[in-house]
C-alpha cells in the first residue's frame, strides 16, 4: 500500500546519507522533496503542511547539522514524526479496544456501504475470540441493504460466533434493544452491533446512527473506512466524527494498491487512532494497527515484530522442532524445502516478507524487477510434488530422464528443476556449515552480545562470517536468487 511512497522517501534519504555533512539548505530542499511525495500519496494539505513543519524545525537544529550522521538523524526525526502522525502515543504501539466496561460491552460499527463494515465486524468478533477468549455475540442492524442480515449469520458461523436471530421487519432500534436483552441473558462479554450504511453521509443516516448509541450506550464506536477511496476517506471521516462520538478507525483494504494518504490523515483529520487494518477478504486477514511498525515499513526500516508474529501463526511448533533436530543431525531434504516453502506461503508470500526484513527494500524492488511474485511458490512446490517420495527424501536420485519426468508433471521445465535442486543443495550446504558451528548456540556465540541482529543486517552483514552466511551470499541473498526465482 505505502509502496510508492516508500521509494519516494528512501530517494530522498538515500541521497542524504550520502552526504557527510549538511546544511540548512541541504535540509530544507529535502523537505521539499518529502512534501511533494506526502501530497502524492494523497496525504491532507493540512496534515503534509504540519509535518513537514514539525521535522524541518527539529532537522535545522545545531544538534543535528553538527552530528557525526546528520542524514540519519533526519531520517530518525522524519520516522518519530511519522509516528506521532499515525497516532502513536504509546511508544507505537496499537490502541486497544476498550473491554473494561461492565459486560456486555457493546462495540458500534459505523461506516458507508460497501466499506467493508459487515465482514470486519465478524473479523474482529473473531479476533477478539481468539485471542481474549472473548464470549462475542454480533447482531445486525441493517435492514436496508438486502441479505445484509443473512451475510452477518453466515460469516458468524464461519468465524465461530453467535449472531442475533432474525426477526423480519424489526427496525433498527428495536434490533438493538433485542440485541442488549440477548446479550445479557446469555452472559456474553462483547456485543457487535453491524449498523447501516449508506452511499453517502445524508441526514437519515446519521440520525438512526445517533438513536441506535443513546439505545445501546457504546464503549467503543469504530469508523469503518476504505482506504482504497483515498482522500475521500478523510472527509468521509470528518463527516462522522462531527456528528457521532468516534473512539477509534478501521481501515479495510490495506493489502490494496492505495496511496496510503488516507492512513496518514486519518489521525490528524478525526484525532481517533486507527485501531485495526484489514488486510485481505479471509476473517483471519485483521491486525491490530502499530504506528511504530507501518512508520518502519514506510521508510524501509522492515517489521520484524510483526514478521515474528507472523512467524508464529504459521509455523507449527512441532514442524520447527522436527526441522531444528534434522538441521542438528544436517539433513535436509526436499520435504524440509517444501515445508518451509509452506510457510513462506501463510506467512504472506515473498513481498510481503521481503518488505518487512530491515535492509531488504532494495531487495524487493530487485524481486520485482526480475519479475518474481508468489506464484513462484507454487511452481517449486509442484515441482516437488511431482517427485516421488524416493526422490524427496534422496535428491541425489534425480538424474536426467527423472528430471524430464518432474518437468512434464509440474508444467515446468527441466532448468526450472536444476535451479530448484541447486537451491536445495546451497540450503543443505549452510545447515550442514551451522551444524558445524555448533548449531544454533554455537551460532549464537559467534555473533556475541549483538545477536544476529547486529552481526548481520540482511543476512551477510559487516559483522558476520566473512562472505555472508554459507549458501546466502555476501549480500544475505543467494548469489542466483534471481534466476532461481525468475517468474516463468
Amino acid at each position: 500500500m505505502f509502496d510508492t511512497l516508500s521509494d519516494r522517501l528512501n530517494g530522498v534519504f538515500d541521497r542524504l546519507r550520502g552526504r557527510g555533512a549538511l546544511n540548512e539548505a541541504d535540509v530544507r530542499e529535502a523537505m521539499r522533496e518529502v512534501r511533494i511525495a506526502l501530497l502524492e500519496a494523497d496525504v491532507a494539505l493540512p496534515v503534509a503542511r504540519d509535518f513537514i513543519a514539525r521535522v524541518t524545525e527539529k532537522a535545522v537544529g545545531q544538534q543535528v547539522l553538527r552530528s557525526v550522521t546528520p542524514g540519519q538523524q533526519v531520517v530518525k526525526i522524519v520516522n518519530d514524526e511519522l509516528v506521532a502522525m499515525l497516532g502513536g502515543e504509546d511508544g507505537g504501539e496499537a490502541a486497544p479496544l476498550m473491554l473494561d466496561a461492565r459486560p456486555p460491552v457493546v462495540i458500534m460499527m459505523v461506516g458507508l456501504q460497501g466499506s467493508g463494515k459487515t465482514t470486519t465486524t465478524a473479523k474482529i468478533a473473531r479476533l477478539l475470540r481468539e485471542t481474549q477468549g472473548k464470549k462475542a455475540m454480533m447482531a445486525s442492524l441493517d435492514v436496508n441493504r438486502p441479505a445484509a442480515q443473512d451475510q452477518l449469520k453466515v460469516l458468524g458461523e464461519q468465524a465461530g460466533v453467535a449472531t442475533l436471530p432474525i426477526v423480519p421487519g424489526q427496525q433498527p432500534v428495536d434490533i438493538a434493544r433485542r440485541a442488549l436483552e440477548s446479550a445479557r441473558l446469555q452472559a456474553v462479554d462483547v456485543l457487535l452491533l453491524d449498523t447501516a450504511g449508506r452511499l453517502h453521509v445524508d441526514e437519515a443516516l446519521m440520525a438512526e446512527m445517533k438513536v441506535v448509541a443513546a439505545v445501546s450506550t457504546p464503549t467503543e464506536v469504530l469508523l469503518v473506512v476504505d482506504a482504497l477511496t483515498g482522500q475521500d476517506a478523510v472527509n468521509v471521516a470528518q463527516s462522522f466524527s462531527g456528528e457521532v462520538p468516534l473512539t477509534g478507525v478501521v481501515l479495510t483494504r490495506m493489502d490494496g494498491d492505495a496511496r496510503g494518504g488516507a492512513a496518514l490523515s486519518m489521525r490528524a483529520v478525526t484525532g481517533k487512532p486507527i485501531k485495526f487494518a484489514g488486510t485481505g477478504e479471509k476473517l483471519d486477514a485483521i491486525e491490530p494497527f502499530h504506528p511504530g511498525r507501518v512508520a518502519g515499513r514506510i521508510l524501509g526500516m522492515g517489521d520484524v515484530v510483526s514478521l515474528v508474529e507472523r512467524a508464529a501463526q504459521a509455523i507449527e511448533k512441532e514442524d520447527a522442532d522436527r526441522l531444528a533436530e534434522r538441521m542438528m543431525q544436517g539433513k535436509f531434504d526436499m520435504n524440509d524445502l517444501r515445508s518451509q516453502l509452506s510457510q513462506m506461503q501463510k506467512m504472506g508470500g515473498l513481498g510481503l516478507l521481503a518488505g518487512m526484513m530491515p535492509g531488504m527494500k532494495k531487495a524487493k524492488q530487485a524481486m520485482a524487477a526480475s519479475g518474481m511474485d508468489d506464484k513462484v511458490l507454487v511452481h517449486m512446490d509442484a515441482i516437488i510434488g511431482s517427485m516421488t517420495a524416493g526422490e524427496r527424501a534422496r535428491p541425489e536420485l534425480l538424474n536426467a530422464r527423472r528430471k524430464k519426468r518432474v518437468a512434464a508433471g509440474s508444467g515446468t521445465s527441466v532448468q526450472d528443476v536444476n535451479k530448484l535442486l541447486k537451491m536445495h543443495q546451497e540450503m543443505g550446504r549452510a545447515m550442514k556449515q551451522i551444524r558445524k558451528m555448533g548449531g544454533l548456540k554455537g551460532l549464537g556465540a559467534l555473533f556475541g552480545k549483538g545477536g544476529l541482529d547486529a552481526a548481520m543486517p540482511g543476512l551477510g552483514g559487516p559483522g558476520g562470517p566473512k562472505g555472508g552466511m554459507p549458501g546466502l551470499g555476501g549480500g544475505g541473498l543467494p548469489p542466483d536468487l534471481a534466476n532461481l526465482l525468475k517468474k516463468r
